[in-house]
């Protein structure tokens, strides 16, 4: 079982957890992940992409000449494809790239994915994570006592709001709960620092 320094708030050893070998100990599956990141960037996007159509164009009600004895090309509208102005012909429209990857599939990427997090030397575990109001300064103070990167994902047992809070203003953090935990954050950052409530939590459902 892969095995990680428990540090409290402050940054200083209290102990070793033992991670579930199941959850935090697997082969990770390169082909899975990419699937996953691939997956979730899809549904990401807005998809509110449009043209319009000839039939959306305004104006080109009159045909623009008469269909014989001009010696020009038959016309019907101005508005036709092949007009400046004109209508676009298999333009983009509104629609959802999103889809759904097998639910096995998503646990594996998932487990895979913690995983890499573990062999990188990436996860950092915390015995408790309180912020009693929401204060930027506490929060800077936090990440000097860990000496935590410019890109850092925390990850809590529920939604701790003053942490949220507290976050939100510093560039590259990101704060999370166990349930909303996801493969793209998870790969997106150079640390992770999680709860020992939240890492409970996480092999509960994954397990």
């Amino acid at each position: 079982m892969p095995k990680v320094a428990l540090l409290n708030q402050t940054g200083s050893q209290v102990g070793d957890i033992e991670l579930n070998d199941y959850v935090f100990g697997i082969e990770p599956n390169e082909s899975v992940l990419f699937d996953a990141v691939i997956a979730q960037r899809a549904s990401l996007r807005q998809g509110n992409h449009k043209v319009k159509n000839r039939s959306e164009v305004a104006g080109g009600g009159k045909k623009p000449w008469r269909q014989k004895g001009t010696g020009r090309a038959r016309q019907g509208s101005i508005r036709s494809p092949q007009w400046r102005g004109g209508g676009v012909v298999f333009g983009p429209t509104p629609r959802s790239y999103s889809y759904k990857l097998p639910k096995k599939v998503r646990r594996l990427a998932m487990r895979s994915a913690l995983s890499t997090t573990v062999v990188n030397e990436n996860l950092m575990v915390l015995e408790g994570l309180t912020f009693d109001a929401p204060k930027t300064k506490s929060f800077l103070q936090l990440q000097n006592d860990l000496s935590l990167g410019k890109k850092v994902l925390f990850v809590t047992e529920d939604v701790n709001e003053n942490l949220a809070l507290s976050a939100r203003n510093v560039q590259g953090m990101t704060v999370i709960s166990a349930t909303g935990i996801n493969v793209l954050d998870l790969l997106g950052h150079d640390k992770v620092v999680m709860t020992k409530a939240a890492i409970e939590k996480i092999e509960e459902v994954l397990s």
